[in-house]
């Protein structure tokens, strides 16, 4: 198990260093927000152990950031904020779970296990994801529908797994060009219908049951029509 621990306390960071590996958790350490987002992007982490009141970037304002950009890791808080505003606030964030300091070890561990307990089944579970006979591999990027192999591009990818994942859930254009494009929606439009439609094509012109619908005035979704 591989942990990030993003904390500029030295004491607080020894002592839960050493603790986390007398537990056999390989930990790496972040002693600011900047080197936190570097590492959380290009490792794999099973868990994410933040600070909020940490240089660089806020804990708070990286949590946001990483989930911006579609990091599912769990994230534990670590902070002297304790009030229940302030925990709202952690979890409106995309925080995990929330601890506040003071704290013994013996909970924090246990919150850590809980976590990683978790995040470990999520990643069993959702290796390849799967709507009707439609399949999409995220590691091996295969997608196969009644057995046929479909080729995407990245971005065709992308749109079909956010879909994946969103299954039955009406998804607006302005969400599209956020989550998947990373851009605002009034400049993204009208790429949104052109790649629905791109993978229209892939997806649902060879088969009789389509899966990608149109919610006029509203979005798109992926669902079985009866």
């Amino acid at each position: 198990m591989k942990i990030l621990l993003i904390e500029d306390e030295p004491k607080t960071v020894q002592s839960l260093r050493q603790g986390l590996e007398e537990h056999h958790y390989e930990v790496d350490v972040a002693y600011d927000g900047l080197i936190a987002r570097q590492l959380a992007t290009r490792n794999h982490y099973q868990l994410i152990v933040s600070d909020i009141i940490i240089p660089g970037i806020n804990g708070l304002d990286l949590c946001r950031e990483l989930r911006k950009h579609g990091l599912q890791t769990p994230i534990l808080m670590l902070t002297a904020l304790s009030t229940t505003d302030d925990k709202v606030i952690g979890f409106d964030a995309g925080a995990d779970d929330y601890l506040s300091k003071p704290f013994d070890f013996k909970e924090f561990l246990a919150r850590v296990r809980a976590l990683t307990k978790r995040a470990n089944n999520s990643f069993i579970e959702a290796s390849v994801l799967r709507f009707a006979d439609l399949e999409l591999d995220p590691e091996s990027k295969i997608v196969t529908r009644s057995g046929q192999r479909i080729s995407l591009t990245a971005k065709e990818f992308s749109l079909l797994e956010y879909l994946i994942k969103n299954q039955g859930r009406v998804i607006s254009k302005a969400e599209i060009a956020d989550k998947v494009w990373e851009i605002d929606f009034d400049g993204g439009a009208n790429v949104i219908e052109v790649y629905v439609n791109y993978l229209r094509k892939k997806i649902d012109k060879d088969f009789s049951q389509k899966l990608i619908h149109t919610q006029f005035g509203m979005g798109y979704v992926l669902r079985l029509e009866a």
